[in-house]
């Protein structure tokens, strides 16, 4: 049993799953037992639909067990290690045994997220041990100007993994040209889409790549301090950042003088938010770092002239500062092998909605979102068919099953009316209803309006009241109209990212499911059998059995008859609450 290492994901996906009560028991196991086996912990490695996760490397291969709890773990400890015999039907990613779910992690070029479920993110040592910290000390040895440095960047190709995808050497480039003394940068973790929870998992299972990234830039642009803005949500993410700022201070990786390099002072500190999804626009995020209320401002200036306490600041996100590292150990061209013409390297996306493997995957730029779905996602459960993906959080667009085709760059994605955002994207199948999801988003960017500006604090609300009343059966045809105009209108005039691309959830099922706005607003039914003031109930004589259970649970009394006799619904009385439909044994209601 010599050289057995055992290791269980602890992000916070796998907690919520029960990840820390299978280390628990691996422990008292191990402790029990007496077991010659290095059990440690580790943070998710982005296979959340299998959670919580237990891998087993042994001298004959690497076993990822999913599905755990502790008394499925006590039984792998007993069977794999005990007698030797892995246990095959809990496999879900092995170098030894085929499974279905190899693909997932097979399928990825893992930079970004390199780290992520394979060091102890609490243990620095871990991290140098995977090359952590060469970069910039090969910087400081080699002794790379500040040009270098910033061309090492642009040749490489990244843009901005927050959304907006502006090339991150050309904005380095800008803040290093200013010769102020005081210098900020700043590392955006406060993203409020789905594609957040990569920037979450990212800080809790790899935080020194993002404070080495952050110090990189440091060096290039002349930068004094450094701050981590994250929201108070993820409370594991800034435990786990805290003692990586920790943890690198002691070793002199920052402070005064850092890595023994006479007057390099530079130090990061991190600043809790509120959560408020405006803050993801930098101007926003700097305001609320200097305790003042989350709201955009005009630019120019821009903050490489005038950001944080009016300094020249630089503002990165976590995955891009995540990547800055491994560009300079490996080189740009290493990077730029990866990608098309003008979107080089990885993107990490947030898999969720309806696909079979919900989860992080880093796939190469420029490939196609029907890889990124059936590939990796494995596809749409329960034989259901694909109708559209909805691509870059909340103010994204959706993208229609007819356009899975297309590639996963900033250029192809913005044709297809969507945007990249930070990585969320979330699969609909053929139950979905495209104007309630238009709705549902548009809800959300309304409530998280800063108010600043009048096109997006009424056109939002002026929309969502528009999309309320077609899923209410109240619209009529010139609604589709006016929804296009508003929303051209906020687009055009609203001062940041969040009011311009709101409309977007709208603008995009207008434009690929027309058919389904008519058919709320012209025959006052919804296809997708979601809206429930459209929903119109009826039994079928046929399967009826007259069991009298949709009449017992009916709220309204609208349904009648003898028992053992067929039931009838009456119409006026129904109000479509779907409990009988909920209820009934024997299929014998359709919903149309």
């Amino acid at each position: 049993m010599e050289h057995i290492q055992l290791t269980v994901d602890i992000g916070s996906s796998g907690i919520a799953s029960g990840a820390g009560k299978v280390y628990d028991h691996l422990r008292t196991i191990v402790e029990k037992d007496n077991l010659a086996v290095n059990l440690k912990q580790t943070s998710g490695i982005g296979m959340c639909y299998k959670e919580p996760l237990l891998e087993v490397v042994d001298a004959d291969g690497t076993y990822l067990y999913g599905d755990m709890t502790p008394e499925l773990a006590e039984e792998v400890i007993h069977s794999h290690l005990k007698l030797n015999v892995p246990l095959k039907q809990y496999v879900v990613h092995s170098n030894r045994i085929q499974s279905d779910h190899n693909r997932f992690l097979d399928d990825q070029i893992r930079i970004a997220l390199r780290n992520c479920g394979v060091i102890d993110p609490e243990k620095i040592d871990e991290y140098e041990q995977h090359n952590g910290y060469k970069a910039i000390q090969s910087i400081l040895s080699e002794n790379l100007s500040t040009e270098n440095i910033i061309q090492t960047i642009q040749d490489s190709g990244l843009r901005g993994r927050g959304g907006g995808g502006f090339p991150t050497g050309l904005k380095w480039k800008f803040a290093a040209n200013n010769v102020a003394i005081e210098k900020y940068i700043i590392c955006n973790a406060d993203e409020g889409d789905p594609g957040a929870f990569m920037d979450r998992s990212l800080l809790e299972g790899d935080p020194h790549a993002v404070l080495e990234g952050m110090i990189i830039g440091a060096r290039a642009m002349g930068a004094t301090a450094g701050v981590i803005y994250c929201r108070a949500e993820y409370p594991l993410a800034i435990k786990r950042l805290n003692i990586a700022i920790h943890q690198a201070r002691e070793k002199g990786y920052l402070g005064k003088n850092i890595f023994g390099v006479t007057g390099f002072d530079f130090n990061i500190n991190v600043k809790e938010g509120a959560g408020a999804f405006v803050c993801g626009e930098e101007t926003a995020l700097i305001a609320s770092i200097e305790g003042k209320r989350g709201m955009p401002r005009k630019r120019p200036p821009f903050p490489a002239a005038s950001g944080l306490w009016n300094k020249p600041s630089n503002i990165n996100n976590v995955e891009t500062l995540a990547n800055i590292p491994w560009i300079i150990q490996h080189g740009a061209s290493a990077y730029a092998q990866y990608g098309t013409e003008k979107s080089k390297g990885t993107k990490v996306f947030a898999l969720a909605g309806k696909i079979n493997r919900g989860g992080l995957v880093e796939v190469p730029m420029g490939i196609s979102l029907e890889e990124v779905v059936n590939n990796l996602g494995g596809g749409v459960p329960n034989n259901k068919k694909l109708k559209a993906v909805q691509l870059g959080g909340p103010s994204g667009g959706c993208i229609p099953e007819h356009l899975m085709h297309t590639k996963v760059d900033y250029e192809s994605v913005t044709a297809t009316g969507a945007i990249m955002g930070s990585g969320g994207l979330v699969v609909m199948d053929e139950d979905t209803c495209m104007v309630d999801v238009a709705r549902f988003f548009l809800d959300f960017t309304r409530k998280e309006s800063c108010g600043k500006c009048t096109f997006c604090r009424v056109g939002t609300k002026r929309m969502l009241e528009i999309l309320t009343g077609i899923t209410e059966g109240k619209g009529v045809i010139e609604d589709i109209d006016k929804l296009l105009e508003l929303g051209e209108q906020i687009k055009k005039n609203s001062l940041c990212g969040l009011g311009q691309t709101a409309p977007n959830p709208v603008l995009t099922t207008i434009k690929y499911f027309r058919d389904e706005y008519e058919a709320h607003i012209i025959d006052k039914k919804c296809p997708a059998a979601v809206c429930k003031q459209l929903l119109h109930y009826e039994i079928i004589e046929d399967k009826c059995t007259g069991c009298t259970v949709c009449a017992k649970v009916c709220p309204t009394n609208a349904i009648s008859g003898e028992r053992k006799q067929v039931h009838y619904i009456d119409q006026e009385k129904c109000i479509q609450c779907g409990e009988c439909f909920n209820k009934c044994n024997f299929d014998a209601i359709s919903v149309s």
